[in-house]
């Protein structure tokens, strides 16, 4: 119990926001926040669980927000359906991916789905009579919950919330169940788990799947919110690499790391953006090299992530406290 006051505190605060203010830049942020958290959360089901750190998992993002936007823009259907078509999409192609994948390991898993996110990137942006093709696809507002039509930012963070509050869950039900456990082994060892018995491929083929799955459904709402489909974007590795940046800056393998990563790497991001992005016509830009040497930093003095070190320095001032 006492491991989820930190979230309960993040959750309980991102809750009573609209609450306290409505200011559209505000509740943007912590949209986002919440946003890239939960998506880092879906990645962390596969990359920190499973030990199947995946390169291309914009992949699975890219197939939900298409999903949604082509069913809204082409058959005018229910971004809600829209969801669900982009999970079992995503799901399926979790499957195959982890399956035929299966044999990889470390850079090699990467690797492949580098290319699978890549020959998604090329398929969207050269069918162009169904996507639209590099031009993407503009996503209609229709009022309405069941079209995902909010006038006001207030909905979508309670939206946002309920999925990073589920996310949250599948991962701390990774952390207490035998699944959870199992998963754990074939991290640290697959030949010692595999003479325990357990059915490590079985395992993680699953993890890569539900970890799809998720992302996909992270995916759609992302394009409802934003309200615009660019392949270039959905499909990039530069999105890859922030899921897993963020559950390895927070604290990779740990329920609560995405969301602090999200925290750290969202509101910095954002901030620095803002505060170097117009300063000087040459100085375009310097905003994401402060923010690499940041990344840098804390990756080389933190490698256990920052739930971890904090959790290192709780536990060492209690030990103190007792002495």
């Amino acid at each position: 119990m006492k491991r989820d006051v930190p979230v309960l505190v993040l959750f309980g605060l991102a809750a009573l926001a609209p609450l306290v203010t409505r200011d559209g830049f505000l509740l943007d942020s912590l949209i986002l926040i919440l946003l890239w958290g939960a998506v880092s959360g879906a990645w962390n089901v596969a990359g920190g669980y499973a030990g199947q750190v995946s390169l291309g998992h914009s992949a699975f993002f890219g197939l939900g927000a298409y999903s949604a936007a082509l069913l809204a823009t082409r058959w005018n259907q229910s971004p809600w359906l829209g969801l669900l078509v982009g999970a079992l999409l995503a799901t399926v192609a979790g499957l195959v991916i982890g399956y035929l994948a299966n044999r990889l390991k470390g850079p090699y898993f990467g690797l492949a789905t580098i290319a699978f996110s890549q020959v998604l990137l090329i398929l969207a942006s050269r069918w162009r009579a169904v996507t639209s093709g590099s031009e993407g696809i503009p996503v209609p507002f229709r009022p309405g919950f069941a079209t995902l039509g909010f006038q006001s930012k207030v909905p979508w963070v309670y939206l946002v919330l309920t999925l990073a509050v589920g996310i949250y869950l599948v991962a701390r039900y990774l952390e207490t169940s035998r699944p959870g456990y199992q998963l754990a082994g074939v991290r640290e060892d697959e030949d010692a788990a595999e003479a325990l018995g357990i059915p490590c491929r079985r395992l993680k083929v699953a993890a890569v799947a539900a970890s799809a799955a998720l992302t996909s459904v992270c995916g759609g709402l992302w394009a409802q919110y934003v309200g615009f489909v660019d392949p270039f974007y959905v499909f990039s590795v530069d999105l890859s690499v922030r899921f897993a940046l963020n559950s390895i800056i927070g604290g990779l393998g740990t329920a609560l790391g995405p969301f602090v990563g999200s925290l750290l790497i969202t509101s910095l991001e954002t901030y620095l953006r803002a505060t170097f992005s117009d300063f000087k016509a040459g100085l375009i830009g310097i905003y994401l090299i402060i923010y690499g040497c940041l990344l840098i930093v804390v990756v080389r003095f933190v490698p256990q992530g920052l739930v971890g070190w904090i959790g290192e320095r709780l536990r060492a001032m209690g030990r103190y406290a007792r002495a």
